[in-house]
């Protein structure tokens, strides 16, 4: 059985992939450990607002929560690819984006978003660097290699 978290557009006639982006986990842990913080923060905070003397709970509230999710999600976005091609950028389930197509991008953190024409958007997630990303993209649309 093939996963939807890999690209299974077929290719084009004359159509190659240059370069394809997964999910770094290193990168993966970092945002997940800012996120536990976060968290972390948020749940003391409320805690302390409403006047509960046992405010650590918050901390471990939060931690608790983050790592959980972390866990559970972990297998399923270490296996999100995005390949890139000579035309099109090729996504998890059936996502296809024509070069053309990209109106923009944005970076936040590890997360690079495009922005088609019409508006749709879409993230490529958990990128050591956001940056790279989109450069390496954009020398594909103007006729460079990867």
């Amino acid at each position: 059985m093939k996963s939807n978290l890999t690209p299974q557009t077929p290719l084009q006639d004359g159509e190659t992939v240059l370069h394809s982006f997964q999910a770094d986990k290193a990168t993966y842990l970092r945002a997940n450990t800012w996120l536990a913080a976060a968290a972390m923060a948020a749940g003391m905070f409320v805690l302390w607002l409403v006047g509960n003397p046992d405010i650590w709970t918050g901390a471990v509230g939060g931690l608790a929560a983050i790592a959980l999710r972390a866990f559970y999600m972990r297998s399923e976005e270490m296996a999100v690819r995005w390949d890139l091609t000579n035309m099109r950028l090729l996504g998890p389930m059936d996502r296809v984006i024509r070069l053309e197509d990209i109106a923009k991008f944005n970076t936040l953190g590890n997360v690079t978003q495009i922005i088609t024409l019409s508006g749709d958007k879409h993230l490529i997630k958990y990128q050591p660097n956001p940056k790279h990303t989109v450069s390496t993209i954009e020398r594909v649309r103007a006729g460079g290699g990867a």
